[in-house]
């Protein structure tokens, strides 16, 4: 079992990116579509977690989507329709993927070639969070802080209002809507992006190339490949801190919290980065617990599958530490990320700095359709240790600090800087 969102929150504004290109949409294409609206229809019914889907009447469902579906005159239209059915379960983790975007990235990603930016959208306005070192954007001196007004000549601030409103009344806003600016900015290894920036004093037109985002590719059972990188460092102050991007490559993950754990006696405390972190195979959220305490018995929180129940145990490690820690997060932290940081938050074994993250902790699975196209469906619900379901709620950090983007521009991260104050001062 596992928990994957980066990849299908992508499709909120880049479907029609995929959608170009199909077979001659004949009768056997109309049959297959069909067939795929069948198994999305009959997987919903026997295997979400809630038989009874929150009240929704899904043979009425059934009734109203199946014509629709008849005379649907092409694989994409069909799509939509079969996406309007699932939203009414108004949930995360489910949804039907384009077969050439489910390809490609099962094939390893070729199409999420980036300058070298990480952005966030804040207060309404996407802006750079971070620049990779030697990334075609840091060769031409993009810094934290930029404003990126267009993206080849489109401007970002319509898509930011339109999927801000859309999501206005959930916890998925920040993260949606940074997704939203980030699709038009990943594409082909072939292809440079034209993004239109401003550094805080001038608007700038920049023509920047794509390379391959850093890390390895990996992949899980049948969902799609992810570029997967861990990092560790540590402060003048004697703190540890381990970074990584996602929740997979369990052998990786545990080799760095071991090599910085050969020293957890000498140091102040320890810091997990996980913001911008979308969650993954969400068993390693008790691997990673494992390391800051010893006491057995504990508990991250409870899946809830049809006809079961999963306990998330945490797994102590005979060399867990003691020592002060906080974990990062913010509105892109999301799935196993929420589960772990939420988890230890419960258990009182770690302080929370951030922002309040995605609300989006379902665990799921893929599967591939008669008509080629993938389909990710929700398995369980999760609730916390703490007895609340962190769908739609999310984690609320214990100290909560948003970053501006004068802050960015001064070369400040206001939330790290609270963290390490806070393990100095324990």
């Amino acid at each position: 079992m596992f928990t994957l969102l980066r990849f299908t929150i992508t499709l909120v504004a880049a479907f029609a990116c995929f959608a170009g290109v199909q077979d001659e949409f004949g009768p056997e294409r109309k049959q297959l579509l069909i067939a795929s609206f069948e198994e999305v229809w009959t997987t919903v019914k026997d295997k979400h977690y809630d038989p009874a889907l929150g009240g929704l009447n899904w043979q009425g469902v059934y009734e109203k989507y199946s014509p629709r579906i008849e005379k649907a005159a092409s694989d994409e239209e069909g799509r939509d329709v079969m996406n309007e059915m699932l939203g009414l379960l108004g949930q995360t983790h489910i949804g039907v993927i384009p077969a050439s975007a489910y390809d490609d990235l099962r094939g390893g990603n070729t199409g999420d070639h980036t300058p070298g930016i990480e952005l966030r959208v804040l207060d309404g306005r996407a802006i750079v969070t971070l620049v990779e070192a030697k990334s075609p954007a840091a060769l031409l001196g993009v810094a934290p802080g930029w404003e990126i007004l267009r993206v080849d000549g489109k401007p970002v601030a319509p898509i930011i209002e339109r999927v801000e409103e859309i999501y206005a009344k959930t916890t998925l806003k920040d993260l949606y809507s940074a997704r939203a600016v980030e699709s038009l900015i990943v594409g082909q290894p072939s292809q440079s992006v034209e993004i239109e920036f401003n550094d805080g004093k001038d608007v700038k037109t920049l023509k920047l190339n794509r390379i391959a985002p850093k890390g390895e590719s990996v992949t899980f059972g049948s969902m799609p490949s992810a570029r997967f990188w861990v990092e560790t460092s540590y402060t003048k102050d004697d703190v540890r801190i381990i970074k990584f991007n996602i929740w997979l490559n369990p052998e990786a993950v545990a080799s760095a919290f071991s090599e910085i754990m050969n020293e957890a006696e000498k140091v102040r405390g320890f810091i997990i980065d996980l913001r911008g972190n979308p969650g993954g195979i969400g068993g390693m959220a008790m691997g990673a617990a494992g390391w800051f305490t010893s006491q057995k018995g504990l508990k991250l929180g409870t899946t809830f599958l049809r006809g079961a129940t999963l306990n998330f145990v945490v797994s102590p490690r005979p060399n867990a530490t003691n020592a002060p820690l906080a974990i990062l997060v913010d509105g892109c932290s999301a799935s196993t990320s929420e589960i772990f940081a939420g988890g230890m938050q419960d258990l009182k074994r770690a302080r929370i700095f951030g922002t309040p993250t995605a609300g989006a902790a379902l665990p799921s699975a893929f599967a591939r359709l008669p008509n080629g196209d993938g389909f990710q469906y929700i398995l369980a619900n999760y609730i916390s240790e703490g007895g609340k379901p962190l769908e739609g709620l999310g984690v609320t950090p214990d100290e909560i600090i948003a970053p501006t983007q004068a802050d960015l521009l001064d070369g400040k991260d206001p939330i790290l800087d609270r963290a390490i104050a806070w393990i100095k001062s324990n």
